[in-house]
């Protein structure tokens, strides 16, 4: 039978590659977010719905609905603003859960972030979540909106899962990430400032990403559970630098001219076991044709 599935900040990088593998598979899919979707996002089949969250009146309509699943992708990107971070991360996420706590949703997945785990050494394992002490608004919000939900689940038994996601790329994504960037500047043959880059992060593709959002609202018996989501092999960012400028055949980073962060860490990577044993999940897109399809698609796109 078709699913009915709400995405909110569907309008997103990852929204809209969910959005699109959903009506592969002939779903509904809805999705709400404050502003419509840019015209290279914009899917036919999809339903858009603009709504602040803390619009009652006209939420409630939009949620009259019998979905199926709903995957919370909401969330101001730029993390600048620490009230409206906090609002649109953690209360927007208690807004939504809490409207679907007496409906009869099979599953509400909650996208989360490596960033919950605070300065717990890597790899970074589910079990120690209530261990860590996060050190910005943005991990605070996120790691609340998981208690939050995980405390749903043990009084409710609210279908809550926890997606918790490293460093996602691919093509298609905001020009304020470190591979997009580093890509358009080799495109061009430009200098482009770079921090050492001496630091260790955890990259996986979009592809592998909505893959691992689809076997979770497919698998049964994981409401309750958090889940990290990554390739489980960090690299250097000055190696990803380098090997995109390879890869196009130009451009010129200039490292050390960027100061990293106090609160930088060195090295952020997930144990992914639990997501494997557990969703029957792990990432099929190597690094190296994983930035092999951005590429290509910044060629043909800009």
């Amino acid at each position: 039978m078709s699913k009915k599935i709400l995405i909110t900040g569907g309008t997103g990088f990852i929204g809209h590659h969910l959005a699109k593998k959903c009506l592969k598979f002939n779903w509904s899919v809805t999705s709400l977010s404050t502003k419509k979707p840019a015209k290279q996002r914009k899917l036919n089949k999809v339903k858009y719905k603009t709504c602040d969250l803390f619009n009652d009146k006209k939420i409630k309509k939009i949620l009259a609905i019998d979905y199926d699943y709903v995957v919370n992708l909401a969330g101001y990107v730029d993390h600048s603003n620490k009230s409206k971070t906090m609002r649109s991360h953690y209360y927007g996420c208690k807004k939504i859960s809490e409207y679907f706590l007496k409906s009869k949703i099979q599953k509400f997945v909650q996208v989360g972030s490596s960033i919950e785990y605070g300065k717990i050494r890597s790899p970074q394992i589910e079990k120690k979540t209530n261990k860590q002490k996060t050190f910005s608004t943005y991990g605070k919000a996120k790691l609340l909106s998981t208690k939050h939900l995980l405390n749903l689940y043990r009084k409710f038994k609210f279908p809550a899962v926890i997606l918790r996601l490293y460093l996602v790329y691919g093509p298609g994504q905001d020009v304020n990430r470190v591979i997009p960037i580093t890509i358009l500047n080799a495109i061009k043959n430009k200098k482009f400032n770079c921090s050492d880059g001496l630091q260790y992060r955890d990259f996986v593709h979009i592809d592998d990403v909505t893959d691992a959002i689809i076997k979770t609202l497919r698998t049964n018996k994981v409401s309750g559970n958090i889940f990290n989501i990554g390739s489980g092999q960090p690299v250097q960012i000055k190696k990803i630098i380098l090997k995109i400028c390879r890869l196009v055949g130009s451009g010129r980073p200039q490292f050390g001219k960027i100061k990293l962060r106090k609160d930088e860490i060195s090295s952020l990577y997930p144990d992914i076991s639990r997501a494997k044993k557990i969703l029957n999940w792990k990432p099929k897109i190597n690094l190296n044709l994983g930035l092999l399809k951005t590429v290509n698609y910044y060629r043909k796109n800009g």
